[in-house]
């Protein structure tokens, strides 16, 4: 059996009938941890939306587990165990960090186990727990960051995808939230899927990375070989 989790296969997309990403093939395996990275406007969250259904493919295939996903509806592709954290975290202002939490856990696989779930997204984020209590959008952005990785987890999916988690974030804050995500990689059998423009952290804590231009793919391979391709040295690591 393939270990396989999510394979796109000569993938185009866009948006009224122009398409963002041409040609994309990218695969996933179950428990790894990938980046795509690549600068402002190269499709990079087109390519998140296309695979959580919000952005239909225009050529192509994806597959999920060996199922075709591009049969299985927006709202259904959750169930599955797909989870994404937007651009941007997205968390519901207005309720307190535990429902944003309940939130998420809405399309869990099994509901009874949230509660122990739960505990582990406290573990992990220890002041979530602190401020379970408070209204979401009086975090600090950091903490708000922290709280939408923990919603995408509350669903205890196999996949995590993130799209640029550090944007808006001071360094030593984002360097805290990378660590974190290595620490739950590490501790679950949870596949990564980041999006993210600080190339070099991305490639540091990654166990294989894309490089996405112009919708894309020019380049892939384990980070060590990105870092020491000249390309990627002079374009996105100041070399």
């Amino acid at each position: 059996m393939s270990d396989a989790l999510l394979q796109l296969e000569s993938l185009s997309a866009g948006y009224g009938g122009v398409d963002v990403l041409r040609d994309v093939s990218l695969t996933l395996d179950r428990g790894a941890f990938v980046a795509v990275v690549g600068p402002n406007g190269a499709g990079k969250s087109t390519l998140f939306k296309t695979i959580s259904g919000l952005v239909m493919a225009t050529a192509g295939s994806m597959s999920w587990q060996g199922q075709d996903l591009g049969n299985v509806q927006a709202p259904r592709r959750a169930h599955l165990g797909i989870a994404h954290v937007p651009e941007g975290r997205q968390v519901f202002p207005t309720l307190s960090v535990l429902e944003n939490l309940e939130m998420g856990a809405f399309v869990n696989r099994d509901r009874a186990a949230f509660p122990e779930f739960l505990e582990k997204i406290f573990t992990w984020f220890p002041v979530l727990k602190e401020r379970k209590r408070q209204p979401a959008g009086t975090l600090s952005g950091g903490e708000q960051q922290m709280l939408a990785i923990g919603r995408g987890l509350a669903a205890d999916p196999a996949m995590l995808m993130l799209d640029e988690p550090s944007m808006g974030l001071a360094p030593a804050i984002a360097d805290e939230i990378f660590t974190r995500l290595v620490d739950i990689h590490r501790s679950s059998d949870l596949a990564i899927l980041l999006v993210e423009q600080r190339v070099a952290e991305a490639l540091h804590f990654a166990d294989y990375a894309y490089v996405l231009e112009a919708g894309r793919i020019i380049l892939s391979g384990k980070p060590a070989e990105l870092k020491h391709n000249d390309r990627i040295r002079q374009a996105y690591l100041g070399m």
